[in-house]
């Protein structure tokens, strides 16, 4: 699970009000390349909860990204920011570990890449 696709997650439990970020519990992890697209990060940019992401990359032992966005337009014009943005984004693959949620502590197992997100009956 790239990381990329944990800043979209969120903890769907009845009556959680706090389900995101999803703290990662990693046991096994990979770097996967993947090809460098510019246009791409740039869109996705502002669609990234930056926070979480920096958090996330760090609980993988990626500790490149910078801890708060100050300028973002200059952050964006630099190949060397964008580059680990890439590389934490897309490049760094959750495999084995858990998703833990902020507000229950309910643990969403993650095997061979894919979390499993089904909630109990009577978490619905």
């Amino acid at each position: 699970m790239r990381l990329l696709t944990h800043n979209m997650l969120s903890c769907n439990i009845k009556g959680v009000t706090n389900g995101f970020p999803l703290r990662i519990e990693a046991e096994k992890f990979m770097e996967k390349e993947v090809d460098f697209n510019i246009d791409f990060l740039k869109s996705i940019f502002s669609k990234i909860e930056w926070t979480a992401l920096v958090e996330a990359a760090q609980s993988l032992g990626y500790n490149e990204l910078p801890e708060e966005v100050v300028d973002s337009s200059s952050m964006l014009e630099s190949s060397d920011f964008l580059k680990k943005f890439h590389h934490a984004l897309l490049e760094l693959h959750l495999e084995e570990g858990a998703l833990i949620c902020p507000e229950t502590g309910r643990r969403f197992p993650v095997s061979k890449g894919i979390p499993n997100m089904l909630l109990h009956e009577d978490e619905v």
